[in-house]
């Protein structure tokens, strides 16, 4: 695939205004859409087109890649009156990398195949700093002929491009990066309340400990951000209870037991509940301060 491949972009949240942007220094022209305005106009500052809707994106488009919030966010900007498939030609490539239901992405490449749009599930990992450096981990699902036409796209995204499997799998590798994510995020923060309360410098116990086997990448990115009480979400709150709501789903449709994965959803209902949707996954900490009564954020930090 050559860079003169003409490359839509829909949702420029964190993550996705800095993957767009990546696509446009890579010589790739990219055309964007955001609900809301203010973002596109963002991009158009760094040299991206903007449209009117989804579907004007895929008129003017090879290749689309929606990357927003929620599984009906997709299904609306894909599927909706204005969304993609209602401009899409022949031959076009859907790629959705956003994080949302296998079973929905199932049935969107479905709808998607009936117009002779070829469609991929690719979400990704790393969050903000991933996809500002383009150092992301890529789960595709769909057919692989497919993801090597678009290889080119995730190199200039991503460092890890994996396919996972047909539709649909790309979605499940992602639920099981959230679970992981979470349970790394709950020992992080267990692991700073018990430092903490046994007076070791929070500081010191982090070098250490990302050295060796309890290493993690919630810990040496997200640990140091809590010892300096900076709560600005790489990953919001919000979004990963969305993941996690996912995960728990496909668990309860294969009778499996999550029961770690339950109890990161509880903690962080708590976190939601005292006004942290926004904030990071790391303000995980201020539910653990009150359960240990333990100060490990600075006077005045998470307000």
């Amino acid at each position: 695939m050559k860079n003169t491949v003409r490359v839509g972009f829909i949702g420029l949240g964190i993550m996705g205004q800095s993957m767009a942007r990546n696509l446009h220094e890579a010589g790739f022209p990219v055309t964007v859409w955001n609900r809301t305005e203010v973002k596109m106009n963002l991009a158009q500052e760094w040299g991206a087109a903007t449209a009117t809707s989804p579907r004007e994106v895929a008129q003017v488009s090879d290749v689309v890649i929606t990357i927003v919030g929620d599984t009906p966010d997709v299904e609306k900007v894909v599927a909706g009156e204005e969304g993609v498939l209602a401009g899409a030609k022949p031959g076009t490539i859907l790629v959705d990398m956003s994080t949302i239901s296998p079973d929905a992405t199932r049935q969107l490449a479905a709808k998607a195949a009936a117009q002779g749009v070829r469609m991929l599930d690719a979400p990704v990992s790393g969050g903000d700093v991933g996809a500002r450096d383009g150092t992301l981990s890529i789960m595709v699902g769909g057919a692989e002929d497919v993801l090597e036409e678009v290889r080119p796209l995730f190199e200039a995204m991503g460092k890890n491009i994996v396919h996972c499997g047909p539709n649909g799998a790309g979605q499940t590798v992602k639920a099981c990066n959230q679970i992981m994510c979470g349970l790394n995020l709950l020992g992080m923060v267990e692991a700073l309340s018990f430092a903490k309360k046994a007076g070791v410098d929070l500081e010191k116990m982090i070098q250490v400990t990302t050295q060796g086997a309890a290493g993690s990448w919630a810990l040496a990115n997200l640990g140091p951000r809590v010892v300096k009480g900076d709560l600005a979400p790489g990953f919001s709150v919000r979004f990963q209870q969305k993941d996690l709501r996912i995960v728990l789903q496909e668990a309860e449709h294969l009778e499996l037991p999550l029961l770690g994965t339950a109890a990161v959803n509880q903690l962080l209902r708590s976190v939601q509940a005292q006004g942290g949707s926004e904030d990071g996954t790391h303000a995980l900490i201020s539910v653990m301060e009150q359960l240990g009564n333990v100060e490990i954020l600075p006077e005045g930090s998470g307000e």
